[in-house]
């Protein structure tokens, strides 16, 4: 590989998921790159064949009464304390501007900072720790809580759930994601969102999708395959951190995304959450595992 093909790659981001941005600049078909900068659930069924069954849900305004209450049923709430979202940044998005927040940092991005509730993903992004029993957050982002320990929720009555369907189904471009909470709370959310905010292909396509779920057997083998990668990460001197999230953080990974793009492999550089020379890295099925493998040993 020359210092050319690495000095191509563009800048990271604020976010993960540029697999197709790298792509571009590289000259690379998009289909081929495997981007473990979004931390997708590596066993979700192909999203696409579910959601070609419902096109017909083009033609008219989407009604997501179905899908909540579908959704509602999975998690063991009741329906008016589930409010579906246009993706799990909407649902941030809803329930930062009314109720505002603060982090403890690291801490991902879109969450608010100016003060008010505490705010804290869980597994923690980007180290992909739990919460422990006894900690407390007034507002828990669960994007990736079912992919870690096989349940919907960690269930505080107390707190705000906000969470993400397109990460559980790997489907970022559907946009599904939701709110759980109070029911007061949750109808002034829904009269501050948009109307027809969660797109027809979604909301028909949604209990089609959680037909599919089954999240302890996605739990137990992405734990599997998360001990695969950090043993494969290790053997490699990128410094693995323990982790229980479908995504493990790199110590000692500095320039690792301008190593692996070339080859087609596309990891989260960490600058953005203010660690520097740290990568957070997907945990990817199984033939993504062989092909980040080759990556790494082809990039030295």
């Amino acid at each position: 590989m020359t210092t050319l093909d690495r000095r191509a790659v563009p800048a990271a981001g604020g976010h993960g998921g540029d697999g197709a941005r790298v792509a571009e600049a590289l000259g690379l078909d998009p289909a081929t790159v495997l981007d473990l900068s979004a931390s997708l659930n590596p066993l979700a069924p192909d999203p696409a064949s579910i959601v070609a069954r419902h096109l017909g849900s083009l033609g008219r305004y989407p009604d997501p009464a179905r899908a909540t209450a579908a959704l509602a049923e999975a998690v063991g709430v009741g329906p008016e304390q589930v409010l579906l979202t246009n993706g799990g940044s909407e649902a941030i998005s809803l329930v930062g501007a009314r109720l505002g927040g603060r982090v403890d940092e690291p801490e991902f991005s879109l969450h608010p900072r100016a003060g008010g509730p505490r705010w804290r993903s869980n597994p923690h992004n980007p180290t992909g720790r739990l919460a422990a029993p006894d900690e407390s957050a007034e507002v828990w982002d669960e994007a990736f809580y079912p992919l870690a320990t096989g349940r919907w929720t960690r269930g505080d009555a107390e707190s705000v759930v906000v969470g993400s369907l397109t990460k559980l189904f790997a489907c970022p471009g559907l946009r599904l994601g939701y709110v759980i909470g109070p029911p007061d709370l949750v109808a002034a959310l829904a009269g501050d969102q948009p109307h027809w905010s969660v797109n027809g292909p979604a909301a028909s396509a949604l209990p089609d999708l959680l037909a599919t779920a089954d999240l302890p057997a996605w739990a137990g083998a992405i734990a599997g395959l998360r001990r695969q990668l950090i043993d494969l990460l290790g053997a490699h001197g990128l410094g693995p951190q323990p982790s229980e999230a479908n995504f493990v953080l790199c110590a000692s990974a500095g320039g690792l995304r301008e190593r692996l793009a070339p080859h087609g492999v596309v990891v989260r550089d960490c600058t953005s959450f203010g660690l520097a020379g740290m990568a957070r890295v997907a945990v990817p099925g199984p033939e993504g595992m062989e092909r980040l493998a080759r990556a790494l040993e082809a990039s030295g």
